[in-house]
């Protein structure tokens, strides 16, 4: 398409030698500082949201209005991080990333009052963890055999969640006993004490990989950024990130307006977090048959008949359309986290992880805007279900069209 091709890089058919096996350290370390994001991302603020606006007499306007600003803003730190990280190596970019989200989280921890200083403090984690800290993160469990990536990043994405569970748990717990500022000021020294010196123990000195860049497979991030591929998968983790975004932040209202109660909502997102799990194992396994152009394809139209569905079901049909969602939400998780390095190579792998997380992370701050806004001029989420469910199948169907040379 534009001169140049990916047979470097591309997974081969074949099964793979027998010495090339899954480095379990960069799972669980890749797992770990994903883990660590918690306190920049909607998910790990939200369990403190409530008893500090309390506190510091916040509007919930004026709080949505900052951590809006600060998401978009915070999405910039994706770029630089990747390129550091391909400059200078996990260990010295991770760690130092790391001990200044600690000084993000206790800060925040530390808040005395007003506008500007919370705004400064949500804008530092929303960099920290949920960009730079996530680019790391993927890096970090991205060092696998090409053959045995996809795998491995299903076995991420796997122990992630679990980790992400008992995390929330015990962050929520603490808030209900002891207070928001306790529990934000615990997650600082999980930061310092826990992540920080593991990270320096089991991550490798020096760039990406301990040899020169030349003799490193794959493009630069300009030769990416002009292949189709980059946009199809790009635009397939972003189109994703703002459905779920905005599913996630209105879900107990969208299933409301179908006719089920706040119970069945809570029942929804056991039941989908249950099949995500699933997706995410049958991906890692299924990698090593089908061409990941074939299964983000399949996800994606997964995902649109979930969307496209949504609002006809009724009684125990909800939880078919949770097997739907769940599954293929799972599957495009670990296709993200597995399709750069299989896709692009190592030689730019930085600079490319972090211009795709920057797309997601902007797609995922504009979700909750985009249905808020459809649902007050149409009085229903209906539209923006069908709309986006068109979207995703369509980039679902150019990702299975994709080739190699595009």
């Amino acid at each position: 398409m534009d001169g140049f091709t990916y047979a470097s890089v591309r997974m081969d058919d074949e099964s793979p030698a027998p010495r090339e096996r899954i480095n379990y350290r960069f799972v669980v370390l890749g797992a770990l500082l994903m883990v660590a994001t918690l306190p920049g991302r909607t998910q790990g603020l939200g369990l403190i949201t409530e008893p500090l606006l309390d506190e510091l007499g916040i509007t919930h306007l004026s709080y949505a209005r900052i951590n809006l600003l600060a998401s978009l803003l915070g999405a910039l730190a994706c770029f630089p991080a990747g390129w550091l990280l391909d400059r200078f190596g996990l260990r010295v970019v991770g760690g130092v990333v790391v001990i200044l989200l600690t000084g993000a989280v206790a800060g925040l921890s530390g808040l005395s009052g007003g506008l500007l200083l919370l705004f400064l403090w949500i804008f530092a984690s929303r960099g920290l963890g949920q960009s730079a800290l996530s680019v790391i993160s993927i890096a970090a469990a991205g060092r696998q055999p090409a053959s045995r990536s996809s795998l491995a990043m299903g076995l991420y994405a796997l122990l992630l969640s679990i980790l992400f569970a008992v995390a929330f748990v015990w962050v929520g717990q603490v808030v209900i006993e002891s207070g928001w500022r306790i529990a934000w000021g615990q997650i600082g020294w999980f930061l310092a004490l826990g992540v920080f010196p593991l990270l320096m123990i089991m991550a490798p000195g020096g760039r990406t990989r301990e040899v020169s860049e030349a003799s490193l497979g794959g493009i630069t991030l300009a030769e990416a950024l002009r292949s189709r591929a980059f946009w199809i998968f790009g635009g397939c983790a972003a189109s994703f990130g703002l459905v779920s975004s905005g599913f996630g932040l209105f879900n107990e209202s969208i299933l409301a307006e179908v006719g089920y109660d706040q119970e069945t909502y809570h029942r929804f997102l056991a039941v989908t977090t249950l099949f995500a799990l699933i997706g995410q194992l049958a991906c890692g396994w299924l990698s090593l048959r089908y061409s990941l152009e074939k299964l983000t394809g399949a996800a994606m139209l997964l995902y649109a008949a979930s969307l496209l569905s949504l609002p006809f079901v009724s009684g125990p049909g909800i939880w078919g359309q949770c097997a739907l969602m769940g599954i293929a939400a799972g599957a495009v998780t670990v296709i993200f986290f597995a399709v750069w390095k299989q896709r692009f190579g190592e030689r730019h792998l930085g600079r490319i992880l972090g211009a795709a997380q920057l797309l997601t992370v902007l797609a995922s701050a504009l979700g909750p805007v985009v249905f808020a806004a459809v649902f007050e001029g149409t009085g229903s989420y209906a539209v923006i279900l069908w709309v986006l469910a068109g979207v995703v199948a369509g980039l679902g169907v150019a990702a299975m069209l994709l080739r190699y040379r595009e």
